[in-house]
């Protein structure tokens, strides 16, 4: 009984895979803050760098679109799409965990030790066009 039963988790447990696997995802591929980002609807990824003045709610549009799959269709830019737009919406605004920044020479009592907090926009991705 044990055999059939271990059969059977593992034939739900394939199909449930397929299933999955079956399950077609648009996403793109953005530069922004001199970084590449994959992203598809309804992701949120932290950005290091924005320009400009933003707050929290603003909605943020990138332009610079590399590479949109839909599952059928790829379209790769040479190297930015004409026309591709991702909009995202900023839903935080904040700072890293403290880093310790720490310089030190040897038999020479020289030794500096610093903290450093890297700023961070968290956005949650809308739509791709």
């Amino acid at each position: 009984m044990e055999t059939t039963e271990k059969t059977k988790k593992t034939a739900v447990a394939v199909s449930a895979t397929t299933v999955k696997a079956a399950k077609i995802v648009e996403f793109a591929v953005i530069e922004t803050g001199g970084k590449q980002y994959e992203v598809s609807v309804g992701d949120e990824i932290k950005i290091e760098k924005l320009a400009g003045e933003h707050k929290e709610g603003d909605t943020i549009v990138f332009d610079k679109v590399l590479l949109v799959d839909n599952g059928s269709d790829t379209t790769i830019g040479t190297p930015h799409i004409a026309g591709a737009k991702v909009s995202a919406t900023l839903t935080k605004i904040g700072r890293a965990k403290k880093i310790d920044v720490i310089h030190y020479k040897q038999k020479s009592r020289y030794f500096k030790k610093n903290g450093h907090r890297q700023p961070f926009y968290q956005v949650k991705i809308e739509s791709i066009k």
